[in-house]
């Protein structure tokens, strides 16, 4: 669809605005923003659509300060929490997840490492019988459930993708630590100093800027190039058996995401809700001074977050993967800038990351969700166009 287009672009990065009216053009885009800075400085600001997918008669308009939940892209923001407790001394990696959490050490897993939890090693990606909504949404029941949970490898020695659990054993890990929720961490010590509009626990304040997610279906073709998904990977997904099911299907039903409850909850593998430029002044201060902020990790915290935890076959997204601690690594499953980008998609659009190499930090949101785990046709396009300017 044809839509205007908002915002600003530095001399240079016209093929960024370029690609992004093709978002709407050609892969059914409703309602999104992207924003990239470099070195420190916004260099894209765009924004187009309306604030409910639907985008029916009446849709009001995307604006510039439109936020969207960005479901997985909240577990890089949740890595850098845990990041920054061992930067500062609080969280060891190397230490076992139950010497910070005694409950956990059960049905094996006293010898899951922090720095597991943090490479998807950990052993469980899903749940032997799956949370209810409102379950999900209590942080002492499922936690108390995830403790319990028999590992399904031996824990450390293979990775697989723990789509929901990861937010709970990041949440917990961060609650017997500081006393705190993830959220309430993230809120006091890192958007609150940087002046993000970023939160994962959305405050009731900011219900009424969030747009309303809906279901799109992604074209046949994008750019020439035929989409088809690989036969095994549809195949996992399909068999309610297969831990690929299980590991998505650890919240069953599907929480209503446009629910004001859901998006207060602190969530942090699903629900973080963030602006385009929340989410890429977020991965800029990660890598350099932003409006005269300190940066948030030192160069050594920047070195854990993108070398090589885990990298294969994925035992639940079926695919090779590549992770760092917390954050997904360049590769063919969530193609960056390059070797030494790092951040995390979210299922069905969203894409956050830094490139220290270029000095790049980018944001996606949509409200337009496709069916695709990673490496969304539409944020790819965006990645490209910023690539070839570079």
């Amino acid at each position: 669809m044809d839509v205007d287009v908002h915002g600003t672009v530095a001399e240079g990065f016209e093929p960024v605005r370029e690609a992004f009216l093709r978002n709407f053009r050609e892969l059914g885009e409703r309602g999104a923003a992207v924003t990239v800075y470099r070195d420190g400085r916004p260099v894209v600001d765009l924004w187009g659509g309306t604030r409910d997918a639907d985008g029916g008669a009446g849709s009001e308009p995307w604006e510039r300060g439109t936020a969207q939940i960005v479901r997985s892209a909240t577990k890089g923001v949740a890595a850098s929490v845990l990041l920054l407790l061992h930067q500062r001394g609080e969280l060891d990696l190397d230490a076992p997840v139950g010497s910070y959490w005694p409950e956990f050490k059960a049905r094996g897993k006293e010898r899951v490492l922090v720095r597991h939890v943090l490479a998807h090693r950990a052993g469980v990606p899903a749940l032997d019988r799956p949370l209810t909504p409102s379950e999900a949404l209590d942080p002492d029941l499922a936690a108390a459930v995830v403790a319990a949970q028999a590992p399904f490898w031996a824990p450390g020695e293979d990775h697989g993708y723990h789509a929901h659990t990861y937010g709970w054993l990041t949440g917990e890990l961060v609650r017997r630590v500081t006393g705190r929720s993830l959220g309430e961490f993230v809120a006091a010590e890192i958007a609150g100093p940087l002046g993000l509009d970023l939160w994962v626990g959305l405050p009731e304040a900011e219900q009424g800027r969030t747009g309303r997610l809906g279901r799109i279906e992604a074209p046949a073709t994008s750019g020439g190039l035929r989409v088809r998904p690989k036969r095994n990977v549809a195949e996992a997904y399909a068999d309610p058996a297969s831990l690929t099911s299980r590991a998505f299907g650890a919240v069953d039903p599907q929480p209503d995401e446009n629910d004001p409850a859901y998006r207060a909850a602190s969530l942090p593998a699903s629900n973080g809700v963030a602006t385009a430029g929340g989410l890429a002044r977020f991965y800029a201060s990660l890598i350099g001074e932003v409006g005269g902020a300190a940066r948030l990790f030192t160069p050594s915290t920047v070195a854990l977050a993108r070398a090589e935890a885990s990298s294969g076959p994925d035992r639940v997204l079926v695919v090779n993967t590549r992770f760092g601690l917390g954050f997904m690594l360049h590769g063919g499953a969530s193609p960056l800038l390059g070797p030494g980008s790092f951040g995390h998609p979210g299922r069905g659009g969203a894409l956050g990351f830094a490139d220290p190499e270029s000095g790049v930090a980018f944001g996606y949101v949509t409200n337009g969700m496709n069916k695709g785990v990673t490496a969304d046709p539409r944020a790819q396009g965006l990645v490209r166009a910023v690539k070839g300017v570079l």
